[in-house]
């Protein structure tokens, strides 16, 4: 097995020139104000072991990283029948575009792009009504088995504040009746999901089951099932980084999933769940330092799935 407390140290050394590079989200005020030299990584093996380095304790909002867990609940909630709602195809545009949206008639490429994570809260919304936000947050606690994660509410805030282009989002597809509830109750509870606050060490713990076929091997329990899981890590791999997801698949070659928060989640199937977290981003808007990290990984570990 890989020395990990080494090639964590490694890393860290390597990724020190890149510090002078990228650029902290802004359009969230709140998000602005984070230290941009934050730098954390956390690898939690399949079964016990974990190694980390940088500040792991540090929370920071998970932002889109929430999208993985709208979309598992709502795909053990609906199966199939949510693809009619939103579609399952990389979008090749960025994660808040309006063209495309326009021009599929209110479907969203996927549940990774804002439009489509949009729809999956409205689709939690139509079965967990006032309750849907908790229900969010209650899974989050059953994978990290930790039920002191909350949101920020200054972020929160914030964003409710600022968010004009997600607005115009919702609005557009709730033109073509794609979205079943009220506009307000569907936002506050998907800026609250995206303003959920969490670690490297929780947030890779987190993902563990989406490495184990769809079951918590901590408790093992079946969330979903393994063929919902295939399908979960599939599109974390062709469209977890927007219109960056096929050069995050070419450099690191792992199932993974940003956030403008500066945080990146990627699983290895059947080994481990990793968490980078480095708030400044490239011009996509995934963490800059994030995505070199976890190249780094897996070219020293040989890890890629390819």
């Amino acid at each position: 097995m890989p020395n990990y407390a080494d090639i964590l140290k490694e890393i860290e050394e390597e990724i020190q020139p890149l510090f002078s590079q990228g650029k902290v989200a802004d359009y969230i005020p709140a998000l602005s104000t984070v230290n941009a030299e934050d730098f954390a990584m956390s690898i939690q093996l399949l079964y016990g072991k974990s190694y980390h380095i940088g500040n792991t304790q540090h929370k920071f909002s998970i932002q889109s990283i929430s999208k993985v867990f709208t979309f598992t609940l709502a795909l053990k909630a609906y199966g199939k029948e949510l693809y009619k709602r939103v579609n399952h195809e990389p979008s090749g545009n960025p994660f808040n575009s309006l063209v495309q949206l326009e021009y599929e008639n209110g479907i969203p490429r996927n549940p990774f792009i804002n439009a489509g994570a949009i729809v999956t809260t409205d689709a939690l919304t139509s079965i967990y009504k006032e309750n849907t936000f908790h229900t969010i947050l209650e899974f989050i606690h059953t994978l990290t088995n930790d039920s002191s994660i909350q949101y920020d509410e200054t972020i929160f805030c914030s964003e409710y504040q600022h968010g004009y282009r997600n607005m115009a989002l919702i609005n557009m597809i709730k033109s073509y009746k794609n979205i079943h509830n009220e506009i307000d109750d569907v936002m506050q509870t998907y800026f609250k999901q995206c303003s959920v606050m969490m670690n490297t060490q929780q947030l890779a713990q987190s993902m563990l089951f989406l490495a184990n076929h769809g079951t918590n091997p901590k408790a093992n329990e079946a969330l979903i099932t393994p063929s919902q899981a295939k399908r979960i890590n599939a599109l974390m791999l062709t469209c977890g980084h927007y219109d960056a997801s096929g050069d995050f698949a070419y450099k690191v070659g792992l199932p993974g999933k940003s956030g403008v928060g500066g945080g990146i989640v990627a699983v290895v199937p059947q080994k481990m769940a990793i968490c980078v977290y480095s708030p400044k981003l490239n011009s996509q808007g995934n963490s800059l330092i994030g995505t070199k990290a976890l190249e780094l990984f897996t070219t020293k570990t040989n890890l890629s799935i390819f």
